[in-house]
Parts: C-alpha cells; structure tokens; sequence
C-alpha cells in the first residue's frame, strides 16, 4: 500500500486495524495531532466504532515506530522528541541522503527530473494555499523519490521512516507555519540535479538540513486533547462502505 509520503513501505499494510492504523499516521506527521497530544483509548475507540483492545493495538504498533508514547497509568500521547533526538534525526537523514547523492546523479533520467519538477509545483502551490498537511506530506515526497532516483531501495525506505520522526520534531519545536521544508530549497536542490552536479547537491543538501534545525525553536509545549469524533469521522464512513461493498 502506498504511504502517506508516496513511497510503497512496511508501515502501511491492509491488515486489521490497519485503516486505524494509517489514518493516526498521517494525522500525527502531518500535524492534526501534535506532540504530547494525549491519545485515550475509550475516545479513539469511540471515534472509530471499534473496541479498546483494537486501539490499544495499534497505539503499541504507534509506540513501535516511536510516534507515540505509552506511559504506565498515564496511558498514550504523541510522542515528543527531545531536542537531542531531534537534532540526530536530521543529522541522520543529512548523513545519508549526502552520501547517496552521487548515486542519484548517476541514475537520474529525464523522468525523473519531471517527476521530481511536478512535486516541487505542487509543494509551491500547497504552500501559497498555506494547506499544511499537503505541504508536509510533499516535502517528505520530495526527498523520498529524490533519494528513490538512486535504485537503493534500503536507504531509500530508511530515509522514509525518518521523515516520520522529522515531521515530529518540525511538529514539536518549528514556527506555528513551518511546513515540511522550505519549498525554494527543493527548487534550487532540483536545479543542481539537472546540473548533475553531486558535489554541489550535496552541499546544498547539508546546507538545507542545517537551516531546519537552525530554524526549530527547543521550548517545551503541550497542545489539548482533539476531537477524534470529528477528525476521524471520514475514516469511518470509508471503512464501514468498503465493508458493505464486499
């Protein structure tokens, strides 16, 4: 199944629970909720028509993919990343996403410089229309599928779960209207990449992981408990019609 960043990966299967699963993914990395959001079993089962045991399932596979964060009599909430790991989540991905970048110059094609174009315009859009989960959801596209130009599916996957975790930290600790990436960035990395310049795109990369970090303010903050009744209503409805449709 594909995921919420493009990229066909493990974490979003078509197993029980797995709509559950996937719609609390993409809330969580694309903002709806937020770090240190408390998750109550009894209000997500009632969101969701299911029972507690289901929830509680997919909160310890959350917990698995350090998204969410389960706490003895304290129960479960939106992982917060310290500003250690948030900082080593993005030297991570500048690691390896530069050092990959001399495999991606060698494999790219003229498909994929116009794949990587129609994201980049697509990211612009989502960002002059200031539609936030678009903005992340394409950010995290863009270095998936620029790193995926290489045919390392490893890495490729790798710098995918951490996109995870970066949207986290860019949740926990960025401006109120920090997005995902700056999208100018994307551009001018895609320009290096028609270049085929590797050497500069990896500096420029290194350079645009740098200035993320630089950008994340590291203040503790907790947001209130959401309506998951309303969030997750759509899920819901989609689910309950595919079942009766089969």
């Amino acid at each position: 199944m594909t995921s919420w960043n493009g990229l066909n990966t493990a974490y979003f299967t078509e197993d029980k629970d797995d709509h559950i699963y996937n719609a609390l993914v993409r809330s969580i990395v694309e903002h709806q909720l937020l770090p240190g959001n408390k998750l109550p079993e009894e209000a997500l089962a009632e969101a969701f028509s299911v029972s507690r045991t289901g929830i509680r399932r997919v909160l310890q596979r959350l917990a698995a993919v350090q998204l969410v964060t389960l706490l003895p009599k304290r129960g479960a909430h939106v992982t917060v990343p310290d500003a250690e790991e948030s900082r080593s989540v993005f030297t991570t991905r500048k690691i390896l996403e530069c050092a990959n970048m001399s495999e991606v110059v060698a494999h790219c094609q003229s498909t994929h410089l116009a794949a990587m174009k129609k994201l980049v315009n697509e990211e612009k859009v989502a960002h002059e229309e200031r539609n936030g989960p678009a903005a992340i959801r394409l950010s995290a596209a863009f270095h998936v599928q620029l790193q995926a130009i290489s045919g390392n599916k490893v890495l490729t996957e790798t710098v995918s779960q951490l996109t995870l975790r970066s949207s986290l930290a860019i949740a926990a600790w960025g401006a109120p209207w920090q997005q995902g990436c700056r999208c100018h960035d994307h551009d001018f990395l895609l320009s290096l990449l028609k270049k085929r310049d590797a050497v500069a795109l990896a500096e420029k990369m290194a350079q645009h992981f740098d200035n993320i970090v630089a950008s994340l303010r590291f203040e503790n903050s907790e947001g209130p408990t959401p309506d998951f009744a309303q969030m997750f209503s759509g899920i819901v409805e989609r689910q309950v019609q595919g079942e009766e449709a089969q």
